[in-house]
């Protein structure tokens, strides 16, 4: 589920807009006042006002280029310094002209907490605290220093009015982009609910084949059909889903449609043996009644257990993992399976791997894709296949794409696939037609 999800997906779109109305705002704003200062031959003050000119183009052409995070970053150290310097020795406060360039440190305060909201907590919540600091500095002492750089009181009163009717409009688009991230994520989830009773969802299954491309299980991925969106991947709604709690409902609708289609495919003899992979979100195994629940839709349907396998991932492991290894091993007197899915990309160590009782390992498809042109991927694969036979644990290759990957992975005896090499999702009854024309 690496792609962004569908209201991430807008937001990062309305990211892009803001930076190109401040590159362009920042070179138009630069671009006069040097022109302007350069008239007046304070060459000092016009290198100033220069560099935003330069600021303006950099940005606008990484906002270009879509280094959406770099172009902020850039945006935010640059105006930084310029402001702080403006202030300091260009924009001291005098009784009959305030200091006005402190105010887009409000601005950039409130454009950190809209885009460093996925960044790390030091940088989410140091960046705008010191902004908020340095704009509480300038707001509330006359320092700066006295110096032939000074600009002329009649020129800083006509700037004040630029500069506070510009951090007004900055801070109004701000607000606009907040509301409207509101207004998404709301609609969203507004969407979601509608979908389940109106019964939108729906599930494809991708084959797991052994070496010998025999069929000996799938895996179920859920699907979204929307009235005016079209077909939506998991990728552009689970995240909404787990943000809004929803995720629960539509995990059980999950387990419970995953479970009926076991029950029909036990009346199928070609069918009856195969296993069938669900996907759980850390929300849904955490519950407390979550492994009754499983027993409860197994019984329901009338489902031989070890024909359901619940696949976690790694970064659920960073929750309690007492109660995870409970719950697996309840799971296990069932007869369910468990498989840790998308191992490599996140927490796991080796001390996790001998508390977890795994069933199955899956190789990631991101090592999988390169494991024939990058020697780390190709280590990492080899160490998983490893890890698993020393371990006692089966393992499957996702993403499978090329016969070159294939080989690969059966030299080092790899016993388990999945990937476009060998089917794409398919709906049931196309399921059900490929294993039968096996």
């Amino acid at each position: 589920m690496s792609s962004p999800d569908l209201a991430e997906n807008i937001h990062i779109r309305r990211i892009r807009l803001l930076l190109w109305f401040a590159a362009g705002l920042t070179a138009l704003l630069g671009g006069s006042w040097a022109v302007f200062f350069a008239w007046r031959g304070d060459v000092n003050i016009f290198l100033v006002d220069l560099s935003l000119l330069v600021l303006g183009g950099l940005v606008g052409w990484l906002t270009h280029k879509r280094r959406t995070r770099l172009a902020f970053l850039v945006t935010l150290g640059v105006a930084y310094l310029v402001i702080v310097g403006m202030s300091l020795f260009f924009d001291v406060p005098r009784e009959d002209a305030p200091r006005t360039s402190h105010l887009y440190l409000l601005v950039m305060m409130m454009a950190c907490t809209l885009v460093l909201r996925g960044e790390s907590r030091w940088l989410r919540w140091g960046a705008p605290a010191v902004l908020g600091v340095t704009f509480i500095v300038f707001a509330s002492t006359t320092w700066g220093f006295e110096s032939e750089y000074l600009i002329a009181t009649s020129i800083r009163r006509y700037g004040g009015w630029v500069h506070g009717g510009i951090a007004v409009i900055g801070l109004m688009a701000l607000v606009h982009i907040m509301l409207a991230d509101v207004a998404e994520a709301n609609w969203l989830e507004l969407e979601l609910r509608k979908g389940l009773t109106r019964k939108e969802f729906f599930l494809v299954y991708q084959p797991q084949v052994r070496a010998d491309g025999v069929v000996v299980g799938a895996e179920a991925l859920i699907r979204w059909k929307h009235p005016k969106l079209g077909l939506v991947p998991p990728g552009q709604f689970i995240t909404a889903a787990e943000d809004t709690g929803l995720i629960l409902p539509i995990g059980e609708w999950v387990l419970q449609t995953a479970c009926a289609t076991l029950s029909t495919w036990a009346k199928t003899p070609a069918l009856a043996g195969l296993t069938l992979s669900v996907n759980v979100s850390a929300k849904q195994f955490l519950q407390p009644s979550f492994v009754q629940q499983v027993a409860d839709v197994l019984a329901a349907n009338g489902v031989p257990p070890d024909r359901l396998k619940v696949e976690l991932t790694e970064s659920m492991l960073v929750h309690d993992m007492n109660d995870i290894v409970q719950k697996m091993h309840l799971l296990h007197s069932l007869g369910v399976g468990c498989s840790l899915d998308d191992f490599g990309t996140g927490f796991s160590s080796l001390s996790y791997l001998k508390k977890l009782p795994l069933d199955q390992l899956k190789i990631d498809q991101s090592f999988v894709r390169d494991v024939l042109t990058d020697p780390s991927d190709a280590a990492i694969a080899r160490t998983v296949l490893q890890l698993g036979e020393s371990l006692g644990f089966s393992v499957i290759a996702e993403g499978v794409e090329t016969a070159g990957q294939r080989d690969f992975l059966l030299a080092h005896r790899c016993e388990l696939f999945q990937g476009y090499l060998f089917s794409r999702p398919l709906s049931l009854a196309d399921f059900e037609t490929y294993v039968s024309h096996l």
